[in-house]
């Protein structure tokens, strides 16, 4: 079976706006299907701060994911709909300010480096959706291409 690395960036949207929103749902999508690849949760770190931001309980995100296996533009139809949703322009805006203010702890920003074989000196964004590009292409690289 296929261990597919979700390449959408945290850093990308869709037409609500929703940073993160994208991968998201790729990621809870793969994860059902029973194809993500190891390396990767789901339903913590950002994929809960984007529910939670979003005033959207978890369960009933990953369960209509589950159960309906929607396209991308049916998942944003499901969250628009959503009874209490948050999608007002400035909710959207302090959603997306946690998605590109977040900042990895030390630890994990030095593990995601070396895995990718570059320096911790201080030369890289040290923000988590720079870093977590850095090991979905690191993670990729070593599973579909060396």
């Amino acid at each position: 079976m296929s261990q597919i690395v979700p390449m959408i960036s945290s850093g990308v949207a869709g037409p609500l706006g929703v940073l993160h929103l994208p991968r998201v749902w790729l990621k809870a999508s793969l994860h059902a299907a029973g194809k993500i690849h190891p390396d990767y949760t789901v339903g913590c770190g950002y994929d809960k701060l984007t529910t939670d931001d979003l005033g959207i309980k978890w369960d009933d995100f990953y369960a209509f994911i589950k159960d309906t296996k929607p396209t991308y533009a049916q998942c944003e139809a499901w969250v628009a709909a959503y009874p209490g949703v948050k999608l007002t322009k400035a909710d959207i805006y302090r959603h997306n300010a946690n998605i590109r203010g977040y900042i990895h702890d030390d630890e994990t920003r030095k593990s995601i480096l070396a895995t990718a074989g570059m320096a911790d000196d201080g030369s890289c964004n040290p923000g988590a959706v720079d870093l977590n590009n850095i090991d979905d292409w690191a993670i990729f690289h070593a599973q579909e291409l060396k």
